[in-house]
């Protein structure tokens, strides 16, 4: 694979945004490691070192809907930054979707059009998300 499309997306499949990114990583006609995170979670390093690159706090790497953020506890501002990457381990659901890393950097594409920003190769057409939401034009720009 030519390094300089060399694209590793941390997918679930069931989310809608995980899936919108995924499709908008194909339509520059890239073919990205897809990494179903709840089946093979990230070790340690590799999770602080994506939330380190995509310069976030490590609480906004945290997902809390349909998960058990409010159960564990994880709500509670005095929560480390440690307690949320072991809470986050121990439970995968946890970690917030989906982290990309391409050549250009890392970034939790939330909204997925956030994966634009990253991608090594443009758009090759018209993409529209699942909702029907218009993204990209039929030049392969950015609409908004």
């Amino acid at each position: 694979m030519d390094k300089a499309l060399d694209v590793t997306i941390y997918h679930n499949p069931d989310c809608g945004t995980s899936r919108n990114t995924l499709a908008l990583i194909r339509n520059a006609g890239i073919e990205p490691t897809v990494i179903e995170y709840l089946k093979n979670p990230p070790d340690r390093a590799t999770l602080v070192d994506l939330i380190q690159r995509a310069g976030l706090p490590v609480r906004g790497a945290v997902r809390e809907k349909g998960t058990p953020f409010l159960e564990l506890g994880l709500d509670d501002p005095g929560t480390t930054d440690g307690q949320l990457i072991d809470a986050m381990l121990a439970h995968p659901i946890l970690i917030n979707r989906p982290f990309v890393v391409t050549p250009v950097g890392v970034r939790l594409c939330r909204p997925s059009e956030v994966v634009l920003d990253i991608l090594p190769a443009p758009q090759r057409g018209a993409f529209s998300k699942e909702d029907g939401e218009a993204v990209v034009d039929e030049q392969g720009k950015r609409i908004r």
